[in-house]
C-alpha cells in the first residue's frame, strides 16, 4: 500500500511560511489549538503534486533555536520528525541571516531531504542576495514569490523529484493493523503488552516513503502486521502534540493499514480528538476496533462521561467493535484478537450477485425511493465489485448524490442485514438508460 507523503514548511519567523502554505493548498486554512504551549494557529492541509498525487502539508511556527519560552520549537521539531520532506523558507530580501543559519543547523540534524525556498524572489534586492544562500550547502533551491505565485512550477518540480511514489509491498497475506489514537491514551502500553505476549519477529520490508520497520505478531498461527511499529512507539512518547498534528500522524498509519485499532482513554471519555481520528478511519474506508483503555481506572463520574460521549463515536463509525481493557495489566486484552478477526471478516465479505440483488430489492421495497421532478429513482440491478471495504455497483435510472439520505439508508440497510457493524459500505451508482 502507498502512503501519502508529508511535507513540513519550516524556517525562522516572518519569512512567508503561512503565505506559501495557503498558496500550495489553494485556500486560507487555520485550525486553532488552545493547548498551553502552542498559542498560535496550527495548520495542516493537502496539496496536489500532479495527477493522482497528493501530499500532506504542515505549516509550522517560526523556529528560534535556543529561545523557546512557550515550547513552540518542540512543536516544530515534532513536525520535522514526522515529515518526509522539508521546505526551508528564507526571505530573499533579507539575504542569509544568522537566524537562518541557526535554523539550518537545527534542521540538518534530522537528516531529512530539504528544499531551500527563497521567498520574495521577485524583487531586485532578493535577486541580488540569492547567491548568499549557497553557503548553506542545500542543493535543491526554488526561487519564488509566495504572495504572487510566481516560481511555483520550479518548486513543484523539485518536490516531485524528492518524493517518489511509495512502492507497492508484495502481499504476504498478513492483515495490516495500525494502533492509532491521541497522545497519551496508552498506545505504547497496548503495543508493548501485545508484542510481549505474542511471538513477534521484525521484518525490515520497505512499504512507505520512509521505510518503516513493521512488526509481525502471530496469534494462534495467524500472522498480523503492525504497521510502522517503530513510528508508533516513537510518536506515543509525544504527549504535547496538538490534536491536528496527532490526527495527521494517525492518518499516515491508517492509510497503510487494513484495520485501525483506535485507542481511547476511558477516563477522558470520547474527545474531539478521538472523533477526528475516527472520522479519518471512516473516510479512508478502513475496518476498525475501538479499544477503551484504562477501563480499570473508571469511577462513577468517568463512567457517566464515557456513557454520555460514546454514542457520538458509535454513530460516526456505525457501531464498531469495542474492547474494554487495561493495557497496563492486560485485563480484557484476550477479547482484542476476536474483535479484530470479526472486523476483518466483515471487511473482506464477498456475496454472490444473486444475493446482492435480492438484498437491494428488499431494501428498495421497504422504503420508497426519492422522486426528482415527479420521476422516482428506479433500481435495476446490483453487483459487488470489490471488498475491503465491501463495495457494490448499482445500476439505476439516475445517479444519487453522496449526501443523499436514501444512499445512507441503503448503506445502513446492507450493513444491518449482513451484520457488519463498524464496516464501511461503499455504493457506486451508475445511470443506465
Amino acid at each position: 500500500m502507498t502512503q501519502t507523503p508529508t511535507i513540513a514548511i519550516v524556517g525562522r519567523p516572518n519569512v512567508g511560511k503561512s503565505t506559501l502554505f495557503n498558496r500550495l493548498v489553494g485556500r486560507r486554512q487555520a485550525i486553532v489549538h488552545d493547548q498551553p504551549g502552542a498559542t498560535r494557529d496550527r495548520v495542516t492541509g493537502d496539496c496536489s503534486l500532479g495527477p493522482g498525487r497528493r501530499a500532506h502539508l504542515i505549516d509550522t511556527g517560526g523556529l528560534v533555536p535556543g529561545d523557546d519560552p512557550i515550547g513552540l520549537n518542540r512543536q516544530v521539531l515534532i513536525a520535522v520528525e514526522e515529515s518526509d520532506l522539508l521546505l526551508f523558507v528564507v526571505d530573499g530580501k533579507d539575504g542569509l541571516t544568522p537566524a537562518d543559519e541557526r535554523v539550518w543547523q537545527e534542521l540538518r540534524r534530522s537528516g531529512k531531504s530539504t528544499i531551500l525556498v527563497v521567498n520574495k524572489a521577485d524583487t531586485k534586492l532578493a535577486r541580488a542576495n540569492v547567491h548568499e544562500f549557497s553557503r548553506l550547502g542545500i542543493g535543491a533551491t526554488a526561487l519564488l514569490s509566495a504572495e504572487h505565485g510566481s516560481g511555483l512550477p520550479d518548486l513543484f518540480a523539485a518536490m516531485d523529484e524528492h518524493i517518489a511514489e511509495a512502492p507497492f509491498e508484495p502481499d504476504d497475506g498478513a492483515p495490516r493493523l495500525a494502533i492509532v489514537g491521541r497522545p497519551n491514551v496508552g498506545k505504547s502500553s497496548l503495543l508493548n503488552r501485545w508484542v510481549g505476549s505474542e511471538r513477534a519477529v521484525v521484518s525490515e520490508r520497505p512499504g512507505t516513503t520512509r521505510d518503516p520497520i513493521d512488526t509481525i505478531v502471530e496469534h494462534e498461527g495467524t500472522p498480523y502486521r503492525l504497521v510502522d511499529t517503530a513510528g508508533i512507539r516513537r510518536r506515543s512518547r509525544v504527549e504535547d502534540a496538538p490534536e491536528e498534528l496527532a490526527v495527521m500522524m494517525a492518518r499516515r498509519q491508517i492509510e497503510s493499514a487494513d484495520l485501525a485499532i483506535l485507542v481511547i482513554d476511558a477516563a477522558a471519555g470520547v474527545t474531539s480528538g478521538d472523533l477526528a481520528i475516527a472520522g479519518a478511519i471512516w473516510e479512508l474506508g478502513r475496518a476498525a476496533v475501538v479499544v477503551v483503555n484504562k477501563w480499570d481506572l473508571l469511577d462513577g463520574d468517568a463512567r457517566d462521561r464515557l456513557d454520555d460521549t460514546w454514542p457520538r463515536l458509535a454513530s460516526l463509525m456505525a457501531s464498531p467493535g469495542r474492547v474494554n481493557c487495561s493495557a497496563e495489566t492486560g485485563r480484557g486484552l484476550d477479547k482484542l484478537f476476536p474483535a479484530v478477526e470479526r472486523a476483518l471478516e466483515g471487511f473482506n465479505r464477498t456475496l454472490p450477485t444473486s444475493e446482492v440483488n435480492d438484498l437491494f430489492k428488499t431494501l428498495v421495497s421497504r422504503h420508497r425511493p426519492p422522486s426528482e421532478q415527479g420521476r422516482p429513482w428506479k433500481f435495476y440491478y446490483a453487483t459487488q465489485v470489490t471488498t475491503a471495504p465491501p463495495t457494490f455497483m448499482l445500476f439505476a435510472n439516475r445517479t444519487m448524490s453522496r449526501s443523499s439520505t436514501y444512499r445512507r439508508y441503503l448503506e445502513n440497510g446492507i450493513r444491518e442485514v449482513l451484520e457488519l457493524p463498524g464496516i464501511p459500505i461503499r455504493l457506486v451508482i451508475r445511470r443506465r438508460s
